[in-house]
C-alpha cells in the first residue's frame, strides 16, 4: 500500500501485490502530479520518507 496524504485527507493510494518497483512508483507519482500545486500553495511538496 502506497498512500499520498495531505492535511486535508488522502490524495491518492495504490495497492500492489508484492513490492513497488521503479516503474510502479513512477506511475504512482505521475498520477499524483495532477493534484499538486506550485510552491508555496497547498499540496506543493512531495516527501519521500526512507
Amino acid at each position: 500500500v502506497l498512500p499520498a496524504l495531505s492535511l486535508d485527507g488522502i490524495l491518492a493510494v495504490d495497492i500492489v501485490q508484492g513490492s513497488f518497483n521503479k516503474v510502479s512508483f513512477a506511475r504512482f507519482i505521475n498520477g499524483l502530479l495532477g493534484q499538486m500545486n506550485p510552491f508555496p500553495g497547498p499540496n506543493s511538496v512531495i516527501l519521500q520518507p526512507f
